[in-house]
């Protein structure tokens, strides 16, 4: 069955009609005078409401995201469903060009991202990035909705919503660019499984792509943006196309906690289509602690992870495949809704994929200019050390030795605001250059699902609270 779109989403309610002015308690009408004395106070009233509504409205902790459309907006298309603050629900970060795509993109095909809510909401909206595109990305058709359940690409029944941005069903995403749609009225509860769905009509490749997203999506062919059943979504895709944020207007949370990392924060070994990340984890701690009535932020998390991720070096291409922790921070963090902090999981790379020994130094120096871009945004930035690697293809005494210098000096305090030890809680007790026997994934460089956990578990969640140090 397909499911229209609901054309009063976001409508306001029918105004009654207008009603004759109530008799006074002597059974007559007020003198005019006296009437246009009280109408001007009514009004001064109603204005003073909208103006302080209006100014409630605009700080929706938008400061840096991709533009909206341009195009005329109708009446309430946008308009949320309830109070609440615009937090980040997930993200991925726009990764590389996909292979395979450069000349035709995903044109004649509908693109069905399945994501997971790690806060819940009352309305929605997205962005779309054609970071690695070479040309215009028409997207002539996107919706929303819940999943029907775990594993499929069916909508749950009642839930599409058609996307729009600046009032439109169509939008251009310029080469390199990226746009935030509309909001959606749609209750999105925690852990709900989300389908976003684009239909671009004409090529635009190569394709802006997140891969290793331990989730599968769907594909079909032609526009099915709006079918809600799952009978054409015949492809399956271990990768997210195009879609880069869902925000969702909140009353579980009062901002957004950013992972920047590499394919461990990325969750490369975790189970598949099960969210088993460590930031999925530390999702789970916030909201049970925040049930149990501790004091700890009521912050949303959102992973910015991509796998072989390094501090000071990107891939290669313009803009570069696999950009760098320093050329990525001001998008994939501080672009990020509602940022109230920052955590940092990076270098592991700059070890393993420079042929000689790395600079230690370097890797710090580098470590240190996130945290300074953090703080020029009174965000607190907490640090992990580098976990161990030992058994691992990559692994050398040389190599070794720059790990373990780089976290003697994040275990001194002179990097990050706190630091979260990784490396002290799934090494090997008996052998520290190795993880855990039952932390490893088998690789010897990745944590398995209870690794993972287990990054989650030694995170201290009070590191969250409070803003960058003042500088003096």
């Amino acid at each position: 069955m397909t499911m229209g779109h609901d054309p009063g989403a976001g409508a306001p309610p029918a105004q009654p009609p207008a009603q004759p002015p109530a008799p006074s308690p002597a059974g007559r009408h007020p003198r005019p005078r006296h009437h246009a004395l009280l109408a001007a106070i009514v009004a001064a009233v109603v204005a003073l409401s909208a103006g302080i509504y209006v100014g409630a409205a605009a700080d929706d902790g938008t400061a840096g995201r991709a533009p909206r459309a341009a195009g005329p907006v109708p009446p309430g298309a946008a308009a949320p469903a309830s109070a609440g603050t615009w937090v980040g629900a997930w993200s991925a970060s726009p990764a590389a060009a996909e292979p395979g795509t450069e000349t035709t993109g995903m044109a004649g095909r509908s693109v069905r991202n399945v994501v997971h809510a790690g806060v819940g909401g009352t309305s929605a909206r997205i962005t779309l990035s054609n970071l690695y595109g070479q040309s215009p990305l028409t997207v002539s058709h996107a919706s929303l909705a819940l999943a029907a359940g775990r594993g499929t690409a069916a909508a749950a029944i009642g839930t599409m919503r058609r996307l729009t941005f600046g009032g439109t069903a169509r939008v251009v995403v310029p080469a390199g660019g990226q746009v935030l749609s509309d909001a959606v009225r749609l209750t999105v509860p925690y852990g709900a499984d989300v389908l976003v769905t684009t239909y671009s009509p004409t090529p635009s490749g190569p394709v802006t792509y997140h891969p290793h997203a331990r989730q599968t999506s769907y594909l079909a062919t032609g526009d099915r943006t709006e079918d809600a059943t799952a009978a054409a979504y015949t492809g399956t895709t271990p990768s997210w196309r195009y879609l880069t944020a869902l925000d969702l207007l909140s009353n579980e949370a009062e901002g957004t906690v950013v992972v920047l990392g590499d394919s461990i924060t990325d969750g490369v070994t975790a189970t598949a289509d099960a969210n088993r990340r460590w930031t999925d984890a530390l999702t789970g701690r916030l909201r049970a602690a925040i049930a149990a009535g501790r004091d700890v932020p009521r912050y949303s998390v959102v992973n910015q992870g991509i796998s072989g991720n390094r501090v000071l070096t990107g891939g290669t291409g313009r803009p570069a495949d696999n950009p760098s922790g320093l050329d990525r921070f001001a998008r994939d963090v501080l672009g990020r809704t509602r940022v109230k902090a920052v955590v940092i999981d990076l270098g592991v790379n700059d070890i393993l994929r420079n042929p000689g020994a790395a600079d230690p130094e370097a890797i710090l120096d580098g470590l240190r200019t996130l945290v300074d871009r953090a703080h020029a945004r009174g965000l607190k930035v907490i640090g992990a050390t580098l976990m161990p690697f030992y058994g691992h293809r990559g692994y050398r005494t040389d190599r070794e030795n720059v790990r373990q210098e780089i976290n003697a000096r994040i275990r001194s305090g002179t990097v990050f605001d706190a630091v979260a030890d990784f490396d002290k809680a799934l090494r090997d007790p008996y052998d520290p250059r190795r993880l855990r026997a039952d932390h490893d994934s088998g690789d010897h460089l990745h944590p398995s699902d209870r690794g993972y956990a287990r990054m989650a578990e030694v995170f201290d969640l009070a590191d969250l609270k409070g803003a960058a140090p003042a500088q003096l």
